[in-house]
């Protein structure tokens, strides 16, 4: 997808068991990719594009993610759109969705206690191997070396989009022109993929953003870094030092 992926499994199992978990998320992470890669002319994405694949033809996951993203353009009032850049593009909720996924099926196999990392959209359950929390670095937007906030939680879905590692690559889609205004969203709640969207869509709407993301309902909180370098976040944030 683009992007590195790392999986700590935290439960106390065989080796064997430990090794069979892993590759097994991988292969999934890594059909996804073929599926939905934008950077894979053979992806059904990209076919899809083209015109060469009929959605009634494409996966039974192809046609659930485009129905998920557009029940999200229309509760994001149109910032989050998979045609923003002109193509289409679902990857601002495919990352998320492909690491739930996967995370729902580590948790169903008898691995609760997990950490998946996918670029920097996060999902957590239960404990680390030492029975503590996990905790979550939140990236400085100007300091790759830095975080300017670290979560901690056993049940968390942590999802963040920024400019600072691509540059200003997310569209506004009602001006046509690269989003500006925010550095950074991350937005925590129960879900990876609707977080990642949500996230995508903040930024997209520029400074406005924020007081969109603070009329989500609970249990969905974020953090926000503007331009400007202000830091504003919800107070139900589970921040930690």
């Amino acid at each position: 997808m683009g992007t590195a992926i790392s999986l700590d499994l935290a439960d106390d199992l065989p080796a064997a068991a430990l090794h069979e978990l892993a590759e097994r998320t991988f292969g999934w992470l890594r059909e996804v990719d073929a599926r939905f890669s934008t950077y894979r002319a053979d992806s059904e994405v990209c076919r899809l594009d083209r015109g060469e694949l009929p959605l009634a033809e494409g996966s039974a996951d192809l046609r659930a993610v485009l129905e998920r993203c557009a029940d999200l353009w229309a509760g994001t009032d149109g910032f989050f759109d998979v045609y923003a850049s002109g193509r289409l593009d679902p990857s601002g909720y495919v990352k998320g969705w492909a690491a739930q996924v996967a995370s729902d099926r580590l948790v169903a196999a008898g691995a609760p206690n997990h950490c998946l990392n996918a670029g920097g959209d996060v999902r957590v359950r239960g404990h680390t191997a030492t029975g503590g929390p996990w905790r979550i670095g939140v990236r400085h937007p100007w300091d790759p070396t830095a975080t300017c906030l670290v979560l901690a939680g056993t049940d968390l879905a942590v999802a963040t989009s920024g400019v600072y590692e691509r540059g200003h690559h997310v569209v506004d889609p009602r001006r046509g022109a690269p989003a500006v205004g925010l550095r950074s969203v991350t937005v925590v709640g129960p879900d990876l993929g609707v977080a990642d969207a949500y996230a995508t869509a903040a930024v997209a709407m520029g400074e406005p953003g924020i007081a969109w993301l603070d009329r989500l309902p609970a249990p969905w909180r974020h953090a926000v870094v503007t331009e400007d370098g202000r830091l504003l976040h919800s107070r139900a944030l589970p921040v930690t030092t």
